[in-house]
């Protein structure tokens, strides 16, 4: 059972359930050519907020430095922003830094109930950036407890390595985090990434 954290904005209770901080193990499994990348490695993810009608995103992910060892190496981090995908109105803030005009919208439960979609869930926007150089743009929907999201749009700086779209797939089962990652990067069609399952950490 999950509880809903006092002070959560209307707009986020379809995506309260990822809330908090989710650790685990993943495989990589990606094939480029015909070569394949197999590893696997440790996982921990932190969705949070600040009163504002989104969340906060924050991944993490190593590798063990070897046999024996407590070492982590890192691999890589991404960070981002999860919010439902709507029209920003006069009471939203932005943009940059200008506040709001007036009431912030759609800050009851019933308000919120007007976004639901034709299929019975939310149209959420994901955006997220990688230090090396790549930010993405995922559109897609909370259903209860599963996302799927597809990218809409890709940018790379000049020296990022190639990375065209991505989809990814997160699911609530028996209180574990579960999620999927395919890419479409090195110059190779959408393909199997990788995946993981995440426990809660606190």
């Amino acid at each position: 059972m999950f509880d809903i954290p006092a002070g959560l904005p209307s707009e986020l209770v379809p995506l309260s359930w990822l809330i908090g901080v989710w650790e685990g193990s993943g495989v990589l499994d990606y094939r480029i050519g015909e070569e394949s990348v197999t590893r696997e490695f440790g996982h921990r993810v932190s969705f949070s907020h600040d009163g504002l009608p989104y969340l906060n995103y924050s991944s993490y992910t190593w590798l063990e430095a070897g046999p024996g060892s407590d070492e982590k190496v890192p691999l890589v981090t991404e960070t981002g922003y999860w919010r439902l995908n709507r029209n920003q109105q006069e009471g939203d803030a932005g943009p940059a830094m200008l506040p709001g005009i007036g009431e912030r919208p759609f800050n009851t439960t019933e308000s919120v109930e007007t976004l639901r979609n034709s299929d019975g869930g939310f149209d959420i926007e994901v955006t997220l950036a990688h230090p090396g150089g790549v930010a993405e743009l995922y559109l897609g929907q909370v259903k209860g407890p599963r996302i799927d999201l597809a990218t809409d749009a890709v940018m790379r700086t000049q020296g990022a390595k190639p990375y065209a779209a991505a989809t990814r797939l997160y699911g609530l089962v028996e209180n574990h985090l579960l999620w999927a990652w395919d890419i479409a990067a090195l110059g190779q069609d959408l393909r199997t990434h990788a995946s993981g399952r995440l426990a809660r950490a606190d």
